[in-house]
């Protein structure tokens, strides 16, 4: 194993397995169907938006100073067939087209109708212009309004949330040109670990074999498989040379115990480790290994540790395969001092408030309580911080 950097400190470790992936290959999505993908190229307003000056509200569309003669409809999704004259309206849904001649729009709530004459009412009357015309344009929406043809609207390399896609639809595109989706199988090391009942017999209950799917949706990859491997060297190799994923991500084993075998299967293997051990507690025993065609993340078998592993490492390498930057990390500000190691970063389970971020309760590695009353991990620099210090902030989902 060569170009090894063992006790790499954290930001050290994430830029280097950032650094060596590979981008994911692009394909064409149906727009309804690309969210959570990211976006290979720019999207563009493909037509200004609007493509045609539209009302706001639902109410009449006028023409000069009023009282306004009605002398029809307007409903959305149709062409006017009505050119107005000073002194005429008709009434108008919302979104649809203004009619040639109209200079704005007069809510039904701030009109009254006598006949086929429409006046201004309270609510209304105070932003008549002197000749008791409403100002230009009022509660329409231009040409353009939102966006001009041709505008960039969402750079590429952007995760595409649920109004993002809304958003490249309003502009026109019925596909979008995205990264696949990373592979990820994980597979669990420990004879220690049950998959059903409580913990028993000198047995713990597996719970990190049932969460991982969720860390890795969270992380932008597919969960391909979750399989068990015995503790020992053959089964070790076998289950890492059966994978078929992008990523392969191993819980246990990390460490050099007796029955510790994953460094020596990534040799068998002919893995390259690139990491082996990250300055960082909880978490330390980490390790980033590039096989043939993969990558392998291995996590300390410890929930907080495993997910602190693959939060650094695994988003670290999963952004660098979108063609992603490392996420900036936002700061808080801590309620009160927090010690940490002389030579290592200390992630701090917290809650968050307005003011400030707190530590909570039950946060040793092997314990899972503190995740559930936490916001998000305080990075605390090697050495510690005093009360009120800032420090970088990690939200968990």
């Amino acid at each position: 194993m060569t170009g090894t950097h063992f006790e790499a400190s954290w930001d050290q470790a994430r830029e280097l397995v950032h650094n060596v992936a590979r981008n994911q290959p692009v394909v064409d999505v149906e727009v309804a169907n690309a969210h959570g993908f990211v976006l290979a190229e720019d999207v563009h307003a493909l037509a200004d938006m609007p493509p045609f000056a539209a009302s706001r509200i639902d109410g009449w569309a006028v023409s000069g100073p009023g009282p306004w003669r009605n002398v029809g409809d307007a409903r959305a999704g149709h062409e006017s067939s009505v050119t107005l004259a000073h002194g005429e309206c008709i009434h108008i849904a919302t979104g649809a087209v203004m009619p040639p001649g109209s200079t704005a729009c007069l809510k039904d709530e701030e009109s009254s109708l006598v006949g086929d004459l429409v006046s201004a009412a309270e609510g209304a009357l105070g932003i008549l212009e002197a000749d008791s015309s409403l100002p230009n344009m009022h509660d329409v929406r231009p040409v353009g309004y939102e966006a001009r043809n041709g505008e960039l609207l969402i750079a590429a390399h952007t995760t595409l949330s649920p109004a993002l896609v809304g958003l490249a639809a309003g502009a026109g595109h019925d596909t979008l040109r995205v990264f696949t989706k990373p592979t990820v199988d994980v597979i669990i090391f420990g004879d220690e670990l049950l998959d059903d009942g409580p913990s028993r017999d000198g047995k713990v209950r597996d719970s990190l074999g049932p969460q991982l799917s969720g860390w890795v949706s969270f992380l932008g990859a597919d969960l391909n498989s979750v399989n068990r491997a015995e503790d020992t060297l053959a089964a070790h190799v076998s289950a890492i040379n059966r994978s078929t994923a992008d990523i392969i991500v191993t819980t246990g084993g990390t460490a050099a115990g007796p029955v510790d075998h994953l460094h020596r299967a990534i040799d068998e293997c002919g893995g390259d480790l690139l990491v082996d051990a990250v300055l960082v507690r909880p978490g330390y025993h980490q390790l980033f290994a590039q096989l043939k065609s993969q990558v392998l993340i291995g996590l300390p078998g410890n929930p907080q540790s495993a997910v602190i592993g693959l939060l650094s490492l695994g988003a670290a390498h999963i952004s660098g395969m979108y063609g992603q930057s490392i996420p900036e990390l936002p700061t808080r500000t801590v309620s009160r001092a927090v010690r940490a190691p002389h030579h290592e970063i200390k992630f701090t389970l917290c809650k968050e408030s307005a003011e400030h971020v707190t530590p909570v309760e039950h946060v040793d590695s092997s314990m899972l309580r503190g995740f559930v009353q936490a916001d998000g991990y305080a990075i605390v620099p090697a050495g510690g911080v005093t009360e009120g210090a800032n420090v970088r902030w990690l939200a968990l989902p």
